[in-house]
């Protein structure tokens, strides 16, 4: 199995790429692409004692990169050779089986769509995060790549968002739940009121709406909604986390009554920190295009990095676009679909 990686990509650039790449190639047995400065690239390796030409590392000379505040579409057609662009060509040209970015989302987006192109009656792709929740994951999409959305998008979303479930994450049969301000079926915006009744048919197993409280309880394995309120909702989550976790460090280290138990429970505490970071999810799979494209945290370490490549792997192995295009041809998308 390889991978194309943009080696730039991200908040802090080569070193958590390189890293992770190599994590990857330890951990998980995969083979590496890396788009790049080569020069730079072959730097990184050696400092982490990988030899020149071995054989698990192929760098792809990339002088160019997408800056994280530059216009996605605009970038990415002034720089065909920027390292995000190349990664996703060799993953089309099938030189890997998929690619993955921490660089700018909407380029990881634009560069997935310009070269693998969408799967054949897709309206629009989706970003397809993974929530930890008390019950394991859930999948939450849209989670960012579309801010405005029509009822027939969150259909497509429901149906992609189950298929991964059943085939990365491992739920038999999952269930799906439409974001919204209460349970009941006619509260919510008109998105929500026109998405229940499509959802109902549509032939998924529909739990119907779920509030934001219910996400993090695991109520249901999947989450639709559109992509402005989806980042909304995992930022909040994600910063919550973090702010409880920081929280709850202080008190228990402000005396040592609190600090003598925590050494039997940092095991414990260890665990819910590991489960509780993104670290361990690496990315979310965009959805919907004709590829395998993962679209990693800008500020991405190397542990994240490398759990990225592995779901990239894994959903390659998967073989997650074909499932996806027999799925959208057995349920069919009428003409007057496509126009919204």
């Amino acid at each position: 199995m390889r991978i194309a990686l943009d080696a730039v990509g991200g908040d802090f650039g080569l070193p958590p790429n390189i890293e992770g790449a190599i994590q990857a190639a330890n951990a998980f047995g995969v083979e590496l692409l890396l788009a790049g400065p080569a020069d730079k690239i072959r730097a990184e390796l050696s400092a982490r004692g990988i030899a020149e030409g071995d054989p698990r590392f192929e760098i792809v000379d990339a002088a160019q990169c997408v800056g994280m505040d530059e216009d996605p579409a605009g970038a990415c057609r002034a720089k065909p050779n920027a390292s995000i662009m190349i990664a996703a060509k060799m993953a089309a040209e099938g030189r890997a089986a998929g690619f993955v970015s921490a660089g700018n989302s909407g380029a990881t987006m634009v560069a997935a769509l310009f070269h693998f192109k969408r799967v054949p009656g897709v309206l629009r792709p989706a970003i397809a995060c993974p929530i930890p929740t008390a019950k394991g994951i859930t999948v939450l999409l849209d989670s960012g790549a579309n801010v405005d959305c029509k009822p027939w998008h969150l259909v497509q979303f429901a149906m992609m968002g189950a298929l991964l479930a059943r085939h990365v994450y491992g739920i038999a049969e999952p269930t799906v739940g439409l974001l919204s301000i209460g349970e009941e079926e006619g509260k919510g915006n008109d998105l929500a009121k026109e998405a229940f009744p499509l959802l109902r048919s549509a032939g998924v197993n529909f739990y119907g709406c779920v509030e934001g409280r219910d996400v993090p309880a695991g109520r249901t394995d999947v989450v639709v909604c559109d992509g402005f309120v989806g980042n909304v909702l995992i930022k909040t989550m994600e910063g919550t986390a973090m702010a409880m976790m920081a929280q709850l460090k202080t008190e228990l280290m402000s005396s040592w009554v609190y600090r003598l138990p925590l050494l039997f429970l940092r095991g414990p505490f260890s665990r819910l920190k590991r489960k509780m970071s993104y670290d361990e999810y690496g990315g979310a799979p965009l959805v919907g295009v004709n590829g395998v494209a993962i679209v990693s945290h800008g500020s991405s370490n190397a542990r994240a990095i490398a759990n990225a490549i592995r779901v990239a792997a894994k959903i390659a192995e998967a073989g997650v676009p074909k499932a996806l295009k027999e799925v959208v041809a057995r349920t069919g998308t009428p003409e007057e679909k496509v126009l919204l």
